[in-house]
């Protein structure tokens, strides 16, 4: 396509997680192809019913079959397989823009960047995703509260990656939940990373969202909280230290103020438990101090490993 950005030097490489979407995934595929003429494709097919790996083959993808269910489990058998120094992650349901591919790859070559999202501007706009929407903003401040404001759409499918970042993350999820645990690992590593605001836009009509609002929500809260745990547990911990502290000295102030009037414990039992609760506020804080000083050792070996994998070079 005239005007297209080569990238010449690098090796650009565009990745499709894919379920059942044979309605739409021939023309994800050949518009990425004219987006990024150098890029090789894939779609990687998660066990779908239909003839996606088949059309997406006949299109000119390299086709490669993932039977274990799960976004995440095919976001993993990516970073594993696929050796590039760029990374375009999409969805093959064409909602994403494909010609705006270039930017993506450019910002992250311009940085160097390790992660650039594609902001998805007006997806709180349709109203077939009102749930989804309000459920994405509700998570996003969230995010921005417990592991900082690198992102602003953190559910954002639509990425570039480089090599150094393929590489080194983890990918524990199984789920939609995989997104959440890129952002965290960026964050985490404190690795350069950039957004750019694309357009978003409706499915094919017969290809229904993938997306469960509450089975998928609940997974994504729960990783939340995972992560917050693995991340940052002297916070966890001390939240939960704070709650049996604050339960425990609430108890114990009228035993208390009892006792400096008459010299007497008349509600034993409420003072056994005021005590109890104190005792184990005091071995979380505990724990979330010692596993605090583990994180930052494990957060120290990803960070090594990390860099030693060559990035993306200034232009």
């Amino acid at each position: 396509m005239r005007g297209t950005p080569s990238f010449a030097g690098f090796t650009v490489a565009v990745v499709l997680p894919c379920y059942n979407e044979e309605s739409s995934i021939a023309r994800v595929v050949a518009d990425f192809r004219d987006a990024l003429p150098d890029a090789r494709i894939y779609v990687f097919d998660n066990g779908s019913l239909d003839r996606t790996a088949d059309i997406a083959r006949a299109a000119g993808a390299t086709v490669v079959h993932e039977p274990r269910r799960g976004k995440g489990n095919v976001v993993r058998r990516i970073f594993a397989e696929v050796d590039a120094d760029v990374y375009v992650m999409a969805d093959g349901d064409g909602t994403y823009d494909a010609a705006s591919a270039p930017k993506l790859v450019a910002a992250l070559l311009a940085g160097p960047l390790d992660m650039v999202v594609g902001v998805r501007a007006g997806v709180t706009d349709d109203a077939g995703r009102r749930g989804h929407a309000v459920g994405n903003r509700l998570f996003n401040r969230l995010y921005r509260r417990m592991f900082g404001d690198d992102f602003s759409d953190i559910f954002s499918g639509y990425r570039a990656l480089s090599r150094r970042f393929a590489k080194s993350f983890p990918a524990l999820s199984r789920g939609f939940e995989i997104e959440t645990e890129m952002s965290v690992h960026a964050s985490q590593l404190r690795m350069p990373v950039g957004e750019v605001s694309l357009a978003y836009g409706r499915r094919d009509e017969g290809s229904p969202s993938k997306l469960r609002t509450f089975r998928d929500g609940f997974r994504i809260l729960l990783t939340f909280f995972l992560l917050l745990r693995e991340t940052r547990p002297t916070a966890f911990y001390g939240i939960a230290a704070l709650f049996f502290a604050t339960t425990g000295l609430m108890l114990a102030i009228p035993v208390f103020a009892t006792y400096l009037e008459t010299g007497l414990v008349p509600r034993l039992p409420t003072a056994i438990l005021a005590t109890g609760l104190v005792i184990v506020a005091a071995l979380l804080m505990s724990c979330g101090l010692i596993l605090g000083s583990l994180a930052f050792s494990r957060a120290e070996q990803k960070r090594i490993l990390y860099l030693g994998i060559p990035g993306p070079k200034r232009q």
